[in-house]
């Protein structure tokens, strides 16, 4: 898992998710600061006011396009104190992600990897650092 890492998707697109997950066989690089899609298992994006409609728009159908498996998009609801996760996974028929579940209280994951995360507890966690 890394972050702050430049995705190069193609010769003129270069995002940079907040979270990233390569299963490939490159190794270890501290030094490296730019991957191609080929290898990443997941990308997460967490929505601020200033990047909303990228996240939430933009960035998914790009990341989906570059055919990475798993998207992960954290935000914050109106009425909650602790963000809401959503899982996307690819839909071959639409080369988009389609939506597998929105989560906020608990995070149960078989797919790319088993989890099981309480989201208000790990929220806090990080609120305590």
């Amino acid at each position: 898992m890394e972050r702050g890492m430049t995705v190069v998707l193609d010769p003129e697109n270069a995002p940079e998710p907040d979270v990233l997950v390569a299963c490939d066989e490159t190794g270890d690089d501290m030094d490296r600061v730019r991957r191609t899609a080929a290898g990443l298992t997941l990308v997460s994006e967490v929505v601020s006011p200033e990047s909303r409609r990228r996240d939430t728009r933009y960035e998914p159908l790009e990341y989906a396009e570059a055919g990475i498996p798993h998207f992960r998009l954290v935000e914050r609801t109106t009425d909650a104190m602790h963000p809401v996760v959503r899982t996307d996974e690819p839909d071959p028929l639409t080369n988009a992600y389609g939506l597998t579940g929105i989560h906020h209280e608990r995070l149960r994951l078989s797919s790319p990897f088993d989890r099981d995360i309480d989201i208000p507890g790990e929220a806090l966690r990080k609120v305590r650092r």
